[in-house]
């Protein structure tokens, strides 16, 4: 056997991956118009980590695919969703830690995408180098494979070390040190280069080739073993690692010099052949004491045979001056093992599993183009409708179309009243408008105890971090919470102030809604209550004149201006462009997104059009305002300026018809507002909560390191012994103590009179505590589980929002009264006849 060493593997823990994907997936990329549903792609991703995690300890080359799958999924699933906002918490194992006597090991828990990427990237250049450790150098397919999983993992190893920092952002465990990965990277290196003088021996190469394929390698395990044995390193080794590592220097660079022999002895240098064999030999010896072992034993046994027979040949043929080694010319180097870079996908057959989620960097060109597409909607909307508001308001204060309609001198309604009773009527009146008012302060109130409880966790998770930093001080290593929820602090008070604009635009529908109540009251009722509601009366008979003509004509161009305006809103709101493939597009083309320039040249062609359209339908409505009201003018002047309560009444409820249709959109929209906001929260409240049960987790598992770690430091050294306890003059002189009244047992004096800790079932107690007060357990609690109000449109259409514990007990407190013991400590002896001075404590 070649005696390669593999590195050994990180181990991890079971986390659940399904429920924050999901969390995160549903906030980030699902609306209620649409959804993404990846719950398969997600199950799939839990159950090949599953798999790939546990199947890396069966070391085989079958493991290494099932590993390469999950780490290109990771690798796929990075570019699509921020690394540090998928709120899981990871817990990996150092992979050189054996642990304690208590059975713990160093490990590090971190809530990121990024560090999971990172240990698994660990795991597959360990297995690498198990698998490539574990073959025959006898077999020419045992060589190759080898060769290069040798030099893989050397990649690997050296991509980590320019990247873990920067992808963990905090102190790592000691087997993902940078120091350590090139520690690893220079090893897998120097293997690798060994595997080449396997094989360059195995096919019967030349001399000259083997030896300097050999001395090469002996220089990569010298430079290995440099780094190997640094002081910050050398600890962390397995403890016949540095010694191998040593031995394998040695063994190669005999391996090179009897190779460099044998092109000697072809080309009859018999004086340099007996020098090379003779250092090759005693590198042989040094070998094998350094590492306890013997490499190459042929090779070793056939330059030992070599050199007995050149001595013999030289010494009766020959008698040639046998050279210093020193003075021998140094042999070549060949260096065919390389660094092999990270390759993406590792695996032969990737499928992605979340196809349908774009890159990052496309869903953020994607958000900016929605914003940039509603602000267009959203402004060319609320231009028509205020333009129809207006004309709405100018024909109810003339009372059009129903003054025209009345001047035959009949007492009935006109037909334009009771169709807009009518219209009232059918959309449910006045009762339907009540039913939603009363209905917004329950969604109102929903959607504030969703943030108050999301404020509520992140404030608690915050108190637990601050208190546990003020008790632990410079050893609470994890990242502060401030940093963590800069986001989430900024997204909360974003919702805050959405809700807080929502209470303002209610305020606005009720006071129109109390207005207008008695207007709305009267269209709801039936025909006959309705006609019996208004005063009787009626005006000039002047159905024949030219101004009633003219009015009628213009009441028709009203209509179609209306009509025309719901087309016009209609395309504003499902006009599309298909950006996605867009972006896609120029994301693989240029390798970057100009967004801003993308979207504006799409918006203008799809929306160019309808914006021309509004402002030409307003510019039409001016002109007809103003031929209406000249109509008018001559209407009241052939039909006379006498205004009747009658026509006040009808003025009244063509006012209430349109406050009511207003009315009506408004609460929908402020309905669907509120029902909408509340998937958001929800969404943020699940992330928040993701993120609360990760720092969770974290902290605990800080928090038992920390226990173990002061369970496991050494205690203090005992005081000195007394001189006159030794020295038999000074114990002669000194006099004996006066009887002094019975005192209990007393502690062991420090030198500035302060008593030593007092050691109870190896745990320090604090200085000043009773050996039979416990530390104080530390129990964690259990896990608790936008529109503008003055405008006409007071809810959005659309929305672009963005995407604890107490401490530990402090020590030093009262022992409750009786804990103290009764006997003296086990180790002292009993009460002397004179007693003990008084207790310090």
């Amino acid at each position: 056997m070649a005696e390669l060493l593999s590195v050994p593997l990180k181990k991890p823990s079971e986390v659940d991956l399904v429920t924050p994907l999901k969390n995160l997936i549903q906030s980030r990329y699902s609306t209620a118009d649409k959804p993404e549903d990846c719950n398969e792609a997600i199950n799939d991703l839990s159950k090949l980590r599953n798999n790939a995690i546990w199947k890396t300890f069966e070391k085989y080359e079958s493991s290494l695919e099932i590993i390469y799958g999950y780490y290109d999924q990771l690798v796929s699933l990075e570019t699509k969703i921020p690394a540090q906002e998928l709120q899981v918490p990871f817990k990996w194992k150092d992979a050189f830690d054996k642990g304690s006597i208590f059975g713990s090991r160093i490990s590090l828990t971190i809530a990121s995408l990024s560090y999971e990427k990172v240990c698994i990237l660990f795991n597959i250049a360990a297995l690498q180098s198990a698998v490539a450790a574990s073959q025959s150098v006898e077999n020419d397919d045992g060589l190759k494979l080898a060769a290069k999983l040798f030099q893989q993992a050397a990649g690997i190893f050296s991509h980590l070390k320019s990247t873990v920092m920067l992808s963990i952002q905090q102190d790592p465990t000691p087997d993902l040190n940078p120091d350590t990965l090139g520690a690893l990277s220079s090893l897998m290196l120097a293997q690798g280069q060994e595997i080449f003088v396997h094989k360059a021996i195995h096919d019967n190469m030349k001399d000259s080739i083997v030896a300097k394929l050999a001395s090469q390698c002996e220089d990569l395990y010298g430079e290995c073993l440099k780094i190997f044995q640094r002081e910050n390193l050398k600890h962390i080794w397995d403890k016949d690692w540095i010694p191998t590592i040593a031995g394998k220097q040695a063994a190669l660079h005999a391996v090179s010099e009897f190779y460099q022999s044998l092109v000697c002895k072809n080309s009859k240098l018999i004086g340099e052949e007996i020098t090379r064999l003779e250092h090759s030999v005693a590198l042989f010896q040094t070998a094998s004491q350094r590492a306890g072992k013997n490499f190459f034993q042929e090779l070793q046994h056939k330059a030992q045979r070599n050199l007995n027979d050149a001595k013999k040949d030289n010494d009766f043929i020959y008698h040639e001056r046998i050279p210093d080694i020193k003075s021998v010319d140094p042999i070549g180097k060949a260096q065919p093992a390389k660094v092999l870079p990270l390759t993406q996908p590792m695996s032969q057959n990737f499928k992605d599993l979340f196809t349908e989620l774009v890159p990052v960097a496309v869903h953020q060109a994607l958000a900016a183009y929605d914003v940039r597409k509603t602000e267009i909607v959203n402004t060319e909307i609320g231009r028509l409708r205020e333009s129809t508001t207006t004309l709405n308001g100018i024909l109810a204060s003339l009372n059009l179309p129903a003054a025209i309609e009345v001047t035959d001198g009949g007492s009935a309604l006109p037909p334009s009243i009771l169709e807009k009773a009518n219209v009232v009527s059918q959309l449910g009146g006045i009762n339907e408008l009540e039913r939603m008012i009363r209905e917004l302060p329950d969604a109102l109130k929903r959607n504030q105890d969703i943030l108050d409880e999301t404020d509520r966790m992140l404030n608690e998770e915050k108190q637990a971090d601050d208190s546990l930093r003020q008790q632990f001080k410079e050893r609470w290593t994890r990242t502060p919470s401030e940093k963590l929820t800069e986001m989430f602090r900024s997204n909360g008070a974003k919702y805050r102030q959405i809700i807080n604009n929502a209470v303002e635009a209610d305020k606005v529908v009720r006071e129109k809604f109390e207005s207008h109540r008695d207007g709305i009251t009267l269209l709801s009722k039936s025909p006959s209550e309705l006609e019996a509601a208004v005063p009787q009366g009626s005006s000039g008979n002047v159905t024949n004149s030219s101004s009633v003509t003219m009015l009628r004509q213009l009441m028709e161009e009203v209509e179609t201006i209306k009509a025309e305006r719901d087309v016009i809103e209609s395309e504003l709101k499902n006009a599309s462009f298909d950006m996605k493939s867009t972006f896609l597009s120029a994301l693989s083309k240029d390798g970057a997104i100009t967004e801003p320039a993308l979207s504006v040249e799409s918006l203008g062609q799809v929306y160019g059009p309808l914006q021309k359209q509004v402002r030409e339908s307003i510019a039409k409505q001016e002109g007809l305002i103003e031929r209406i009201q000249q109509a008018h003018s001559q209407f009241v002047q052939e039909r006379g300026s006498t205004t009747s309560g009658r026509e006040s009444k009808m003025c009244q409820l063509a006012a209430a018809h349109d406050a009511f249709r207003d009315l009506l959109n408004n609460l929908k929209e402020g309905t669907k507002f509120y029902n909408d906001l509340t998937q958001l929260l929800v969404a943020f409240q699940n992330k928040v909560s993701d993120y609360c049960f990760a720092r969770k987790t974290e902290k605990e598992e800080l928090l038992k390191d920390l226990t173990q770690e002061s369970s496991r430091q050494a205690p203090l050294p005992a005081p000195t012994q007394p001189s006159y306890h030794t020295d038999p003059d000074v114990k002669k002189e000194v006099p004996p103590r006066p009887p002094q009244p019975s005192q209990p047992p007393q502690a062991p004096q420090a030198p500035g009179g302060v008593p030593y800790p007092v050691y109870v079932q190896g745990m320090p107690v604090p200085y000043g505590a009773s050996a039979s007060t416990p530390y104080p357990a530390y129990v964690p609690p259990p896990m608790p589980q936008g529109y503008n109000p003055y405008g006409t449109m007071p809810y959005p259409s659309s929305y672009n929002y963005p995407g604890g514990f107490p401490a530990a007990p402090g020590y030093g407190q009262q022992p409750p009264p009786g804990s103290y013991p009764q006997q003296p400590p086990s180790g002292y002896s009993q009460q002397p006849q004179g007693g003990y001075p008084p207790n310090p404590w």
